[in-house]
């Protein structure tokens, strides 16, 4: 479908499937086999600017906004999930301090980010607080010109080979979630270390470890927005990142399709061609149906949200929510069509199975968003 893109919209499309399908496609099973972080990669994507598609100019960046990230994302996870993840990841912890940075701040961090030189992470999960956000241990005691951080953050993405962490943790205990604020950190800081890296089910060439602070102190001016403002940053930057959730499941669930369609047309059963068969044409058929009506939320969303539309939580709770559903449910059928050879790790639809189902849980559950959106409809209902 012709979605109206312009032309540096398809310039960026180009390119990022360009390498996807060069660069990408040939090394992505040895990336999930050997569970790397894939820097050669994330170096090829940094020098072709790829990483600054959402910044503005000014920063170093492109200019684009969440309808430019996502149409990257969702290019490069056509050919693998997890190593998109590096870009992908990178953007969720630098719109902290796109929404809420001062401009010092943004000068300080956002030119190296763009410029791919430096990769960021948003941490704010931790092992009680996952769907719970205002069950955040991590505390932030301010003495002086300095934050001094203790807790531990989970399941965090890029944790480890990020430079920059934007983390929520608790300044006043006693206010609940709007206790809760957000601080910039840098790798190397003093008390600042990482624990375990996770051994997962999928996207497997994205690294994802704990951070651990220990009497971490952090300047006073790292402190993003003021006091208070942590669970409204966080749930700001998810209104803008979780489309970019949603583009990398429908790219899985491209690249599992594409996959398949070829498959289909030859492999031979009963002496033809198993896509003669109507029982596969209808999986095919509606494998691409679902996919398309999940890209066209996608980009109504991110357009709806470039344009600075102010309601955005349900439409971007949409779109993460259909996307991945449907990414589960295309993979799994991508499987089928393979048949047994469909679940054997020489072919490569079982690891876009894997890949596809943490798009169901991260950035917020499906059973939130649906939450997100029933709640917004109630709202709505009211006015």
């Amino acid at each position: 479908m012709d979605y109206l893109l312009n032309e540096q919209q398809v310039m960026i499309r180009d390119l990022a499937r360009q390498i996807a399908k060069e660069k990408i496609a040939p090394v992505a099973a040895e990336y999930d086999e050997k569970e790397e972080f894939p820097w050669p990669i994330v170096k090829l994507l940094a020098d072709s600017d790829l990483f600054g598609v959402y910044i503005e100019e000014k920063y170093g960046g492109i200019g684009g906004g969440v309808l430019e990230l996502a149409i990257c994302t969702e290019e490069l996870s056509k050919a693998c999930g997890g190593i998109s993840l590096s870009l992908a990841a990178t953007a969720l912890g630098t719109y902290p301090i796109i929404l809420f940075g001062n401009d010092e701040q943004k000068q300080k961090y956002l030119p190296d980010i763009a410029k791919g030189r430096k990769l960021a992470a948003f941490a704010i999960t931790e092992p009680e607080a996952g769907s719970d956000a205002g069950s955040i241990k991590t505390t932030a005691k301010k003495e002086g010109d300095h934050y001094i951080l203790n807790g531990t953050k989970q399941w965090i993405t890029n944790g480890g080979e990020a430079e920059v962490y934007t983390v929520v943790a608790m300044t006043d205990k006693s206010k609940g979630a709007r206790g809760a604020s957000v601080f910039i950190l840098e790798k190397g800081m003093k008390g600042f270390t990482f624990g375990k890296k996770e051994k997962k089910l999928g996207i497997r060439a994205s690294a994802t470890r704990e951070l651990i602070f220990t009497d971490c102190k952090v300047p006073k001016a790292n402190l993003l927005g003021k006091e208070g403002l942590g669970f409204i940053v966080a749930m700001k930057t998810f209104d803008k990142s979780r489309p970019g959730v949603a583009a990398q499941a429908v790219g899985i669930a491209q690249g599992a399709l594409d996959f398949a369609v070829d498959y289909a047309k030859n492999r031979r059963q009963f002496g033809q061609a198993i896509s003669s068969f109507q029982g596969i044409q209808f999986m095919l058929a509606d494998m691409a149906t679902q996919i398309e009506a999940a890209r066209a939320l996608i980009y109504s969303a991110c357009r709806m949200i470039d344009s600075g539309a102010k309601d955005i939580s349900k439409i971007s709770a949409m779109a993460k929510m259909f996307a991945s559903d449907v990414a589960v449910k295309v993979t799994i059928d991508a499987v089928q069509i393979f048949g047994g050879y469909g679940y054997m790790r020489d072919y490569p639809v079982e690891k876009f199975m894997r890949d596809a189902k943490i798009t169901q849980i991260y950035e917020g559950t499906n059973q939130i968003q649906r939450n997100v959106i029933a709640q917004a409809l109630i709202k709505e209902s009211l006015k």
